[in-house]
């Protein structure tokens, strides 16, 4: 399977603090990778690099094998997802969703359909006329991502975006985005300081710590390395169970 995502030996640096050094991450077509970090680590960093949002000092990134350093953030096709839904509070659910298809000048009934269609996936069909503000959390949330998944972006990236939900709440966003990713063959990057999330989220995981990242390839691969923390945990859960 080819990526669709590669970084290069890329470093970015704030005046005299090296944030990132020497970053290697390849992401396949269709495959979800946990960013696993603690804060300040430098994976929000990272992200916004991937975005546009921010440029690295040295190093490259390809998407669909094409390097995108100097491309705009708003040609990359690239969908930017934050811990807050930022739903425009003046449009309903439906609009909100419809957002980029109508930026996009989609023909109405197509951009109908759609909508209609993600609000299913979303499990939200009758929340369509809601305003923002008369929506919970976690279906905030919901509607976020109908609006970046419904233009069908290259890549997501996701900066811990369950983060502020409570627990109920962030295990069924959890359960919906793995059902989502498969459906609609979702190609994404997902960070969190949250090592169970990690391994729950992600195909394969990277983590970075003090600006390094040392990607593996698979969840066994992660479980087996001391450094990743994974077994300290578990030996920590099993002494309240025996």
């Amino acid at each position: 399977m080819e990526n669709i995502l590669e970084i290069k030996n890329l470093d970015k640096t704030f005046g005299k603090e090296t944030v990132l050094k020497n970053i290697n991450l390849s992401l396949k077509k269709n495959a979800v990778v946990s960013l696993l970090g603690a804060s300040g680590s430098g994976k929000t960093t990272l992200l916004k690099i991937i975005a546009g949002l921010e440029h690295q000092n040295n190093g490259e990134i390809f998407l669909n094998g094409k390097e995108i350093s100097n491309i705009k953030p708003q040609r990359r096709n690239i969908v930017y997802l934050y811990q807050e839904a930022l739903l425009f509070p003046h449009l309903n659910a439906f609009e909100n969703v419809a957002f980029g298809l109508r930026l996009r000048k989609t023909p109405e009934k197509d951009v109908k359909q759609k909508v209609m269609q993600m609000l299913e996936y979303l499990g939200m069909p009758n929340h369509a006329t809601k305003m923002a503000n008369q929506l919970s959390g976690g279906q905030r949330q919901r509607i976020s991502f109908g609006r970046a998944m419904i233009i069908e972006p290259s890549l997501l990236l996701l900066d811990e975006p369950f983060g502020a939900l409570d627990s109920t709440t962030r295990q069924k966003m959890q359960e919906l985005f793995k059902e989502l990713a498969k459906t609609m063959q979702l190609s994404a990057l997902f960070v969190t300081h949250d090592l169970k999330e990690a391994i729950v989220m992600g195909d394969s995981i990277g983590k970075i710590m003090k600006g390094h990242l040392k990607q593996h390839s698979d969840l066994r691969e992660f479980y087996e390395d001391e450094e990743s923390g994974v077994k300290k945990e578990v030996e920590f859960w099993k002494q309240f169970i025996n």
